[in-house]
């Protein structure tokens, strides 16, 4: 994007060239004096989108922020922050950082105890909850024992005659610091400069897939850091619209919205809720879209299964132009040029197929597309591809504020992560793991110094990834480097790397490979419910339940069949023999996958330890109980007959 001089504006009055020498408050300052009445968040309320300039965010984080100061909020303090995607709850993270506190973003369906042992983390007195089912979390968690003074809530439906002590209203308070600054004028200043560069800008956690997450802490001068690191390496470019829809606990989501959200001005767009992302993705039609490859996937299951119920002369359209744009695309990714007759049908395929697909996703402005976070299969990125959205793979972790490498448009390979971005220096340990220095680098986890020993060294942070640069100094990650194992004949494998690819398959929601020490590799596999609940009412496959469903033996062929594909690509000695369809899916709440879904294998392994001994003793069935965790905190136990399946 070419610079303009209104890109200049810096809040000292220096060439603006996104040093991470500021913090957030310091330029949402700048934003406000430069472009007061330009639109900087909007948010979805009962149908109706409702707009807030930079002038209009500036002044409600500030007053939010002198209202916590009342209530006894400083630096060093720590607030939780409970709910899905809100206006008010990303300003309240805003003005937590400008006191000098951690704002610590929490998962929306995290259960009591795991809120519990956040709070005890960081001895949290302070939380701000979106609405009547995150205060309650609050409450029950009190009767515990675990002590938070002040509870501020957005949302006051349902809890008008609560009468809980510490219990305010997120109007309140910023009512509270508006009459702060208005009496005094020097206030408003004062808050603007408090906040350090060095100071915490967001307090996230790890992925925790082999334990209890760990504390991250991201300074302002990390945060924007990898902002300027990803801007320079064409992630995106000033005056972006977004919409906020990912988890506010997951780094990614902190770092995108509200980091270069106001670094690079975005325009913010907040969907109403989880279940309206898809409806207000259109409305808004963005031009930054960042999504997990299983989100990728279930919008190209969408498009598939309408296609399936569509008409025949449809159908057929959409078959031929889709299939002439996808062997281009395959052809492109070798470095080959496009036929001359698919360079002159794609004006048609764009006005009868391409177009109307994109505008029905709201992809018709997208100009950087974005998938990251594990490998996303070779079909669905080709698909994409092909549709015309430049759909491309990044690679990042918590602890460096999200942004380590990019692929370059032109430049997109399957394999490959693409190039460390400018600012970011990578190299391959004699180990084979992948080593990071930036300024995106975090300090340390909190209060976990032994932890922090083993990850950073001489300001290098060891990622835990195994990986490789190519000549050309393309990145290739190959999984974590702690799951690298080893069959009882000796030969390598990364589980995580074969589980990759089985999930490519649109039918497989999740997979656990099993083989380490062992004779062969296994698997357990999750179904994807609506897509194979689709395929088996084309086929006039009745079912009653997921678990009925799963174990269909036309539904173990599916299975089967799509293992066989990964088989082909492996050498003989790392291929799946056998499998099991499991009666349910993994789940978070029952600590088999993480709120990101990625694999506790330890928890998996334990818990389906009857599931395992038949998949190796030669077993055609197993009787599983299980126990299982509800949204309520209760316990049951569910008793399944599992059919185990050769390949």
């Amino acid at each position: 994007m070419a610079r303009t001089e209104a890109d200049a504006a810096h809040p000292g009055g220096d060439t603006w060239d996104l040093s991470p020498d500021t913090t957030l408050i310091r330029l949402l300052a700048a934003n406000a004096r430069a472009y007061p009445a330009r639109a900087a968040l909007r948010e979805k309320d009962r149908g109706i989108w409702q707009e807030s300039s930079w002038s209009e965010v500036l002044e409600k984080v500030l007053a939010c922020a002198a209202g916590l100061e009342s209530l006894g909020f400083a630096a060093g303090d720590a607030m939780l922050v409970m709910g899905d995607n809100r206006a008010n709850l990303y300003l309240g993270m805003l003005a937590a950082g400008a006191l000098g506190g951690y704002a610590m973003p929490l998962y929306p369906d995290a259960v009591p105890d795991e809120v519990r042992h956040f709070a005890t983390e960081v001895e949290a007195r302070f939380v701000l909850a979106e609405d009547q089912e995150q205060v309650d979390k609050i409450l029950e968690m009190r009767e515990s024992g675990v002590s938070v003074g002040t509870v501020v809530y957005d949302d006051p439906r349902g809890l008008a005659r609560y009468g809980a002590a510490g219990l305010t209203a997120f109007a309140a308070v910023v009512a509270a610091g508006r009459a702060r600054l208005d009496a005094d004028p020097a206030l408003r200043e004062a808050l603007i400069a408090r906040a350090q560069p060095d100071g915490p800008a967001v307090f996230v956690h790890s992925s925790g897939t082999t334990g209890k997450p760990k504390g991250v802490v991201l300074s302002h001068r990390n945060l924007l850091g990898g902002v300027r690191n990803a801007h320079r390496g064409g992630a995106f470019g000033f005056d972006e619209h977004i919409l906020a829809y990912l988890p506010m606990a997951w780094v990614g989501d902190f770092a995108m919205t509200v980091g270069a959200g106001v670094a690079l001005r975005f325009t913010i767009n907040i969907p109403e809720r989880a279940e309206t992302v898809l409806t207000n993705l259109r409305e808004i039609a963005p031009t930054f879209y960042l999504a997990a490859p299983r989100s990728w996937d279930n919008m190209l299951t969408m498009i598939q299964v309408r296609m399936e119920d569509s008409t025949p002369l449809k159908k057929r359209v959409y078959d031929f132009f889709m299939g002439l744009a996808t062997a281009a695309e395959r052809r492109k990714l070798k470095g080959e040029a496009p036929t001359a007759l698919e360079r002159w049908l794609r004006p048609l395929g764009e006005l009868m197929v391409f177009g109307p697909i994109k505008d029905q996703l709201g992809f018709t402005r997208l100009a950087h597309a974005f998938t990251g976070g594990e490998a996303i299969g070779e079909d669905t990125f080709v698909f994409y591809r092909a549709l015309g959205v430049q759909l491309r793979q990044f690679y990042g972790q918590t602890e460096s504020s999200a942004y380590t490498a990019l692929q370059d448009p032109g430049e997109v390979r399957l394999h490959t992560v693409g190039r460390p971005l400018p600012g970011v220096e990578l190299r391959i340990s004699d180990d084979g793991e992948i080593l990071v220095k930036s300024d995106s680098v975090f300090g340390g986890y909190f209060r976990n110094d032994a932890a922090t020993r083993g990850t950073l060294e001489d300001g290098w942070l060891h990622t835990g990834d195994a990986g490789y640069l190519e000549a050309d100094g393309h990145l290739v990650v190959l999984g974590r480097l702690s799951e690298v194992v080893r069959t009882r004949q000796g030969e390598r494998y990364i589980p995580n790397y074969i589980e990759n690819r089985i999930k490519f398959s649109p039918y497989v929601k999740d997979a656990a490979v099993i083989g380490a020490g062992r004779d062969m590799l296994t698997a357990i596999i999750c179904i994807d419910r609506e897509p194979v609940g689709h395929w088996a009412e084309l086929r006039g496959i009745s079912y009653i339940s997921y678990a009925d469903l799963s174990q269909k033996p036309e539904v173990q062929d599916l299975i089967a069949a799509a293992i066989r594909r990964v088989n082909e690509a492996l050498p003989a000695p790392l291929r799946v023999t056998r499998f099991v369809n499991l009666h349910k899916e993994f789940d978070p709440d029952d600590g088999e996958i993480t709120r990101t879904r990625k694999l506790r294998r330890n928890v998996v392994e334990d818990v389906y330890k009857p599931v395992i001994d038949a998949l190796y003793d030669g077993s055609a069935a197993v009787v599983m109980k299980a126990a299982v965790r509800y949204e309520t905190g209760e316990t049951g136990v569910i008793e399944r007959t599992l059919a185990v399946k050769g390949i």
